[in-house]
């Protein structure tokens, strides 16, 4: 003879596994260090996260040239995850491409801001900071190196 399961019982699995769900690490709390070391990847259709276990190598391998980047605005390079901003003539900043929130690459940089079309963030392009909600946390600062006329990840 089969037992059924009794009601409490199935709720209390599907309430255990609701709760798994929602106790994944999306990296969307916006709490805690404004350092991010772990590379965040989406998975294509799903619209989930999740963090690799190593971040990317930086290759030196020329990102832009300087004349690449207005003044006043910046360029998102999406495979690097940087965009690289010029705030001033001359001087050049860059920033993770992800956004703090919900860890959307930024869609561009218009109006001296970094944008995030998903939720509406936006960033500082001279040091990264939250100038609209929802996010909470800045655009962590990226290593870049100007050479000449050339941009280089380091």
């Amino acid at each position: 003879m089969t037992q059924r399961p009794k009601r409490r019982t199935i709720l209390l699995a599907t309430g255990a596994a609701a709760l798994a769900a929602g106790c994944g690490d999306s990296g969307g709390d916006d709490s805690g260090s404004t350092e991010q070391t772990a590379e965040i990847t989406e998975t294509p259709g799903t619209g989930e996260t999740g963090q690799d276990a190593d971040p990317p190598e930086a290759d030196g391998e020329e990102l832009a040239t300087t004349d690449e980047i207005p003044v006043g605005g910046g360029k998102i390079f999406k495979d690097e995850k940087v965009v690289v901003t010029q705030p001033e003539e001359g001087q050049f900043k860059a920033f993770s491409a992800i956004c703090t929130h919900q860890q959307c690459i930024v869609a561009n940089v218009e109006g001296g801001t970094i944008n995030c079309t998903c939720h509406g963030s936006k960033y500082s392009i001279t040091d990264g900071a939250v100038e609209n909600p929802p996010a909470t946390r800045p655009l962590p600062a990226e290593k870049i190196e100007v050479d000449g006329n050339s941009i280089r990840l380091t």
